[in-house]
């Protein structure tokens, strides 16, 4: 289907013609290795060609290595039959093919093809061809490289490329559909969306604080440009690095939706309970897995909270201790590799270690608000069409109670449930001040 949910028509015609490139392909290496017979593979050409494979592959400008990788990872998911009819074609009487690679699935009953399928396609049984395509599938292959192809772990003891040749989920949407599928909350990606329907104008912060966000926006918008048309790549580190830091409430998870609103980009706030984990070796786990998922994709990753994981290293007493720095480091790395916007988020900067905050581009201080801020956030949050009590002073209130952005919200939803809930058409001022006493009880305070 096209982006309006029409349904192309010629959409299957053009993914089969670039299917049979990769059945030409095949059919010239089994005629090849198993009769000598020299087959000729037509020019593949996708200039008119209109689907979202075409487009994926033209934009990208793949190499024809990577043109069949992809097929091949795309074959099992469009036509599962897609490889088995073929070498039945060739080996009617069925036998084994090893050099051929692929594996049986549980479900599956088609060929699902691993690396070594890739390999015998392109390369043969010629073992320094062989020995260059490896090279070509580890270091060399922009569908490798930015993870849009993975290979599945194997047991200890096979060989490597027995892998099977994976797809990421969102590309393999984006191929086959044109749709832009979200990730959902999972152990494999520990990391939820955050929106927001609030506009710039909802954020009330002092003009510093506005400044120093501008200016990860401005990056965000230019980072593109500034790294391939200016040259810079060689320069400037990948990626940017921003650390949010103040009390609860005071527009810290905002700013990052608002930024990934204005930009049009997704903002996944990380789930760090998820994340961390007891276990030597699975909180490294975890965020590789965190981090190979969002490379490339052009997400804002978010980290509520982050003195959990980013806190400051320990001197080493014991083997836990040991670990615990390990994972600091290991997270240190991918942070400075990860092409994207990073945030972190933590209630005092001191709790982060200086480790981190030596590499960020930026540190954005979120103070409490002055009672200049407090009324407008006030007037902003406050439903326009309910007229307020007469003897209701939001000036007052504003002076008098120190709280957050956050603490206004919930006291406003508090006060306009009580209005509804009474009858009444007018919010009290009663209604507020009950409010606030919550919120202060919630925090452990007394007014």
């Amino acid at each position: 289907m096209d982006k309006e949910g029409i349904i192309n028509i010629n959409s299957k015609t053009t993914f089969k013609a670039i299917f049979n490139h990769l059945e030409d392909t095949i059919k010239h290496r089994l005629t090849l290795e198993l009769t000598g017979e020299v087959l000729s593979i037509p020019e593949f050409n996708i200039e008119h060609n209109p689907s979202y494979l075409a487009q994926f592959i033209s934009n990208y400008r793949l190499e024809n290595e990577d043109i069949i990788l992809l097929l091949l990872a795309l074959a099992p998911q469009l036509s599962p039959s897609f490889l088995s009819n073929i070498i039945t074609e060739f080996l009617p009487n069925g036998g084994e093919f090893a050099e051929f690679g692929g594996i049986k699935g549980k479900n599956h009953r088609g060929i699902l093809p691993t690396a070594e399928t890739a390999l015998y396609i392109l390369y043969g049984n010629d073992i320094e061809d062989r020995l260059k395509g490896i090279d070509y599938i580890q270091t060399e292959s922009f569908l490798f490289k930015n993870k849009i192809l993975m290979l599945e772990s194997v047991l200890v003891g096979e060989p490597k490329m027995s892998g099977r040749i994976l797809i990421d989920e969102e590309y393999l949407a984006k191929i086959t559909t044109g749709a832009i599928l979200k990730p959902q909350l999972s152990q494999e990606f520990p990391a939820s969306l955050i929106e927001t329907n609030m506009d710039w104008d909802d954020l009330i912060l002092k003009k510093k604080t506005i400044d120093e966000i501008k200016e990860v926006e401005v990056w965000l918008q230019h980072n593109e440009t500034l790294m391939n048309d200016w040259n810079m790549r060689s320069i400037i580190k990948p990626g940017y690095r921003v650390m949010f830091y103040g009390p609860p409430g005071t527009g810290k998870t905002l700013t990052a939706g608002l930024l990934g609103k204005y930009t049009n980009k997704d903002v996944y706030r990380i789930d760090l309970s998820m994340v961390v984990s007891k276990y030597i070796g699975e909180t490294e786990k975890n965020l590789s897995s965190l981090f190979d998922k969002a490379i490339n994709k052009d997400w804002i990753l978010f980290f509520d909270e982050a003195d959990s994981i980013f806190g400051k290293r320990t001197n080493v007493r014991d083997a836990h201790d040991k670990y615990a720095n390990q994972e600091v480091s290991y997270l240190l790395q991918r942070i400075e590799a990860h092409p994207g916007l990073v945030i972190l988020a933590s209630n005092f900067k001191n709790n982060i270690d200086t480790a981190f905050t030596r590499r960020f581009q930026s540190i954005i201080e979120f103070q409490i608000p002055t009672h200049a801020e407090r009324l407008r956030l006030w007037q902003n949050n406050l439903p326009k069409e309910i007229p307020l009590e007469e003897t209701l002073s939001l000036e007052s209130l504003s002076r008098k109670y120190s709280i957050t952005g956050s603490n206004i919200v919930n006291i406003v939803q508090y006060a306009c449930l009580k209005t509804l809930a009474s009858g009444t058409h007018v919010i009290k001022e009663s209604y507020l001040v009950e409010g606030i006493k919550k919120e202060y009880a919630k925090e452990g305070k007394t007014l």
